[in-house]
């Protein structure tokens, strides 16, 4: 791989690169349990499935672990910002506790299955740190530092931490965990496999037919059988609960480059200043560390120059851990419930047999392990974890929990479900695009989403999302159209990379 190529890559995909795809399935298949999603939510869940002797199939889009999982920071902590404050004060201290158990129980639990199946994941027992360079945010981590430790983390206030920088203060939780995502689900993926199970690449699922059995139907019109389907493709791509109104889509840059090892922090850094900045380091080779730092969140299709954003994440890298010769640098995607908590559980209220796992926040790691655990047991009849009803995603939640939250999401989305359609400013034309870019304008009376190549060439297709129709933009660093609403990508040949769209944008001719 050429150094550019690598710098516009994700760590873990570069260290270790997508294999022979597993084909789609030939024919119809029926098996016990069918999984849309080959990430870290679905393959937890296949493989808690498959060691209980039940037949399940995984059904991927792209390839396994090559999506939100293989663009992840790796962290395993149940320590998840200020979240327990937030918590103790809307969820009640009950609710705080259920939340640190649920998290804590899922790192030892990753811990325990890579010592059973032998995984060589990187896997590092290291401490997790909320910090803040501003006074203000003092009272903040004293609150946080004593909420969580109310809820049963080995929580505590400190002034010093091994970041090569000052800090006014910083929430420090012990017995955490950081790894190589890919190496660790690859492993888990043989273990299906050789537990029976099945593992369908290059395989998108457009149709759910609820029923005893339910019937998934993929786009190349095969149909699998199941008596229970779980839906983990990150942005649900069936949401019969309107489960888009509860989910916020947030994008954020990560770039990363080798440190000597002496220098490097031993911890897991994050801090909501500055637009967020989450610190770790990873093993590297020659003595030294790879620093990965990640921040500079906005939402998909905003219209943010995501180049100037990764410049601004650079030079805060190099302020603060002086001069970096970048090896990689790459973006994660996430969503956010609008009360913070995932939603985990029944796909709508009237479901029997179909599940859904979304709205990590971010801390997909360890909440995606506990969704496998927790599904597992729902879908299996076994007594369900008193954790449940926490994550269950048909709770009402209060206004004081949820309301602001929601209301501020779905007010920006109706400016963009309302705006795109009223008559727009002018646009550019075809001719004003250089080589790389793109823009929605104006082609014989129709919205159109163009892209200029790098050799000149033009492309069009319908500017409008598949998913609710809402005008995507183009991200310039990633050579993407985004949805703005909720999150959908696409190539700029308008295929699908990232849902909750599963139809690519139509074709245009200019």
């Amino acid at each position: 791989m050429t150094e550019q190529a690598a710098l516009h890559a994700s760590y873990w995909l570069d260290t270790l690169p997508p294999g022979d795809p597993a084909p789609p399935p030939a024919d119809d298949v029926t098996v016990d349990v069918a999984v849309v999603g080959g990430g870290m939510a679905g393959l937890s869940t296949a493989w808690e499935l498959t060691r209980r002797g039940h037949g399940v199939a995984v059904l991927e889009a792209d390839r396994i672990a090559a999506g939100v999982t293989g663009h992840t920071t790796a962290k395993i902590s149940a320590q998840h910002t200020l979240i327990y404050d937030r918590l103790r004060r809307t969820r009640g201290k009950d609710g705080a506790r259920l939340y640190a158990r649920s998290q804590t129980e899922a790192i030892h639990h990753a811990a325990e299955i890579v010592h059973e199946l032998g995984i060589d994941c990187e896997w590092e027992d290291t401490a997790s740190y909320t910090f803040a360079l501003g006074r203000r945010r003092i009272p903040e981590l004293r609150a946080e530092a004593e909420a969580a430790k109310e809820a049963g983390l080995t929580a505590e206030f400190l002034t010093e931490t091994d970041l090569p920088f000052p800090v006014a203060g910083a929430v420090r939780v012990a017995d955490q965990a950081q790894f190589h995502p890919r190496k660790y689900l690859l492993a888990l993926a043989d273990a299906i496999r050789a537990g029976g199970g099945h593992l369908y690449e290059g395989t998108r699922v457009v149709g759910l037919t609820e029923g005893e059995p339910c019937v998934l139907t993929t786009e190349e019109g095969t149909r699998v059988t199941a008596r229970a389907v779980v839906v983990a493709t990150h942005y649900p791509v069936f949401d019969r609960a309107l489960l888009f109104t509860r989910l916020s889509p947030r994008r954020e840059l990560v770039i990363a480059a080798p440190v000597d090892a002496v220098k490097a922090p031993q911890g897991m850094y994050i801090t909501p200043e500055h637009n967020t900045r989450s610190v770790r380091t990873a093993p590297y080779a020659d003595g030294k560390r790879l620093l990965i730092i990640t921040g500079e969140h906005f939402t998909p299709g905003s219209g943010e120059d995501t180049e100037e954003l990764f410049a601004t994440l650079t030079s805060w890298a190099e302020r603060h851990f002086g001069p970096l010769r970048l090896s990689h640098q790459w973006a994660t995607q996430d969503n956010e419930s609008t009360d913070h908590v995932p939603l985990v559980g029944p796909l709508h209220p009237g479901s029997r047999h179909t599940y859904v796992a979304t709205g990590f926040g971010g801390w997909g790691m360890s909440g995606s392990i506990m969704a496998g655990r927790l599904l597992c047991d729902e879908i299996t009849g076994r007594e369900a974890p008193p954790w449940s009803e926490l994550y269950d995603p048909r709770r009402i939640a209060p206004v004081v929990r949820e309301g602001g939250q929601f209301i501020r999401h779905q007010a920006k989305v109706a400016r963009h479900f309302i705006g795109d359609r009223l008559p727009g400013l002018t646009r550019p034309g075809p001719d004003d695009l250089a080589p790389g870019d793109g823009a929605v304008m104006h082609v014989d009376g129709r919205r159109c989403a163009v892209h200029r190549d790098e050799d000149g060439r033009l492309h069009a297709v319908s500017a409008r999302c598949t998913h609710l129709g809402c005008l995507v933009s183009f991200n310039r660093a990633e050579q993407a159209w985004e949805c703005p609403c909720h999150g959908s990508r696409f190539a700029p040949d308008g295929e699908v990379v990232q849902g909750p769209a599963v139809r690519p944008l139509e074709q245009r001719d200019i």
